[in-house]
């Protein structure tokens, strides 16, 4: 067995409220080590009793993040593979809920040998093998980060820092450090940044054991070094370690921030390895790019779960990387599809738009202000582009309005309907239960060569991670075809329906899978890079 003692572990906890950025800063610090030359990955360790986001409302959650190999996860893994642009895996997520659903299991089949099975050690103990999956998996690692998911007081996350201290007891303090992120904020009416709350935060976490070797400080000002010193001295942290993180216009320009106050400099000297110069011309390239764009184009979304943007966080990030690609700023125009489905005013609410995408989603509400949305750009010649159920209402939508199926739907809204052109794929027809049961993770697509979606991609064969249960019904693909529908993608077999388009439109392309899931920082994803590009034509054709 190869020693696993010489990985290093960066945890990263945060205090005071939550939506600090903790997953901004892994990722931004994995982004920093990355470019320093060394093998990183991070892990995302919540608290929370769900075994998966995968039921959980995008009220409550904002959006499921699936990965390659079909794990649904929290949206900072989005974050994480947008800015290293390492892949990630089932491991890489890990819930309180996994974490006593493998105890209990363990505990039916006597694993234990009649011991009482406590929170300490049998709970902390299958937390710290969920910390070290990783290493075992891959020996070429050098330097892992681990979020711990909530803050630091609930009381959901006392057994991940305690697994935490163990963990850090048995490896060493030089080879797992702790990075704070926690509040400096600003009162107004006094016209001082208050350091309580932080000494407070750093206050519980040596009551559990745990002492953070380094303090990210989220403020909305130039922390000064009296504050910086006042901070170290009450909360046991060299001064150099007490790190600002600067509110920033877009979350890009954060690891280049944290790069100024040298950071991941700090962690490898505390960790005892070699400092190395960092190559971030790429990252200062695109940064600039977002802050002086040659034109703006905007696009609607027609979701039901505009209440909460952060349900369509790739999406969001997708279009600042397209923007980025074709020197444009994306402005995006919330639709609520829900609230706007009488066709007046969801017309309303589209006018005077240079693209419009409809996003994934689930059930039966908003579903007709979508197929209005989706029949809205058909007719007026606005690109289109539909991901997962934004596909199948443009299927709904042509079927009703080309091909003259009035009553065509999908069986999820509407069971008998008398023209099924979307339905339950036949692999879930038994399916009982709703957690980790449809299609999920990545599959493969052959593209047809001479459609839209070819010249994007520039290949036939493409993979895209998917999450739905409903299917185009192939009973009516050769009405879709000859009707002037492209069925521009199938899966290999050519058993499902991937992507369509249409013949005689500027640019109306949707797919079944979720691209958003695949664009990064140095890899835009073709589809997006291509409807932003036929934004831009249409929005200068409209200007003349």
């Amino acid at each position: 067995m190869p020693d696993q003692t010489n990985k290093k572990y960066v945890i990263v906890t945060g205090g005071v409220i939550s939506g600090l950025g903790k997953g901004i800063v892994a990722a931004s610090l994995g982004l920093l080590l990355k470019a320093k030359g060394y093998a990183v990955t991070i892990q995302k360790l919540d608290p929370y009793l769900n075994v998966d986001p995968g039921t959980m409302s995008p009220f409550q959650h904002g959006e499921v993040y699936v990965l390659d190999d079909g794990a649904e996860t929290d949206l900072d893994l989005g974050h994480y593979e947008r800015f290293t642009g390492i892949e990630m895996g089932r491991d890489n997520n890990t819930t309180a809920g996994q974490i006593y659903w493998e105890v209990i299991e363990k505990e039916r089949r006597g694993d234990y040998l009649g011991s009482t099975v406590q929170v300490i050690p049998h709970v902390t103990d299958q937390i710290q093998k969920h910390i070290t999956a990783l290493e075992k998996k891959n020996e070429e690692l050098e330097i892992i980060i681990t979020e711990i998911g909530g803050t630091v007081g609930d009381i959901e996350s006392l057994p991940f820092l305690e697994a935490v201290r163990q963990f850090q007891q048995e490896r060493g303090p030089e080879n797992v450090i702790i990075v704070h992120v926690t509040l400096i904020p600003y009162v107004h009416a006094s016209a001082e940044m208050k350091t309580k709350p932080t000494q407070h935060s750093v206050m519980r976490m040596r009551e559990i054991g745990l002492q953070p070797d380094i303090l990210v400080c989220r403020t909305e000002f130039t922390l000064t070094r009296d504050t910086r010193e006042k901070l170290a001295l009450f909360c046991n942290v060299k001064t150099e370690r007490v790190i600002q993180g600067l509110d920033a216009k877009t979350i890009y320009e954060v690891p280049l921030f944290l790069n100024r106050e040298r950071l991941s400099e700090i962690v490898l000297s505390r960790l005892g390895m070699e400092d190395r110069p960092a190559e971030l011309t790429y990252l200062r390239k695109f940064v600039n790019h977002i802050a002086n764009p040659a034109s703006t184009v905007t696009i609607g979304i027609a979701g039901k779960y505009v209440q909460l943007v952060d349900a369509y966080k790739s999406i969001i990030e997708s279009f600042a990387h397209a923007g980025v690609d074709n020197d444009c700023k994306v402005e995006i125009r919330w639709i609520d599809a829900e609230q706007n489905e009488a066709a007046h005013n969801i017309d309303v609410e589209l006018e005077g738009l240079d693209g419009i995408l409809i996003p994934g989603g689930f059930g039966y509400r908003g579903i007709e202000g979508k197929i209005r949305a989706a029949q809205y750009a058909r007719e007026n010649g606005v690109p289109f582009l539909g991901i997962c159920l934004g596909l199948q209402v443009a299927v709904i939508d042509f079927a009703r309005h080309v091909i003259g199926l009035e009553q065509a739907n999908s069986t999820e809204f509407e069971e008998k309907t008398p023209f099924p052109v979307i339905h339950l794929m036949p692999s879930q027809e038994h399916v009982k239960t709703k957690g980790a049961t449809m299609r999920l993770g990545a599959y493969d697509c052959v593209v047809r060569q001479g459609t839209k979606s070819f010249i994007a991609y520039g290949k036939t064969e493409i993979s895209e991670r998917h999450r739905h249960r409903y299917e185009v019904n192939n009973d009516y693909r050769e009405q879709l075809e000859s009707h002037g529908m492209l069925i521009s993608g199938t899966s290999p077999d050519d058993s499902l329906v991937e992507m369509i388009e249409l013949k005689d439109h500027p640019w109306f392309v949707a797919t079944q899978a979720h691209p958003e899931l695949k664009s990064r920082i140095d890899r835009t994803h073709p589809l997006f890079r291509e409807f932003v590009r036929a934004a831009v034509k249409y929005h200068e054709g409209r200007g003349k």
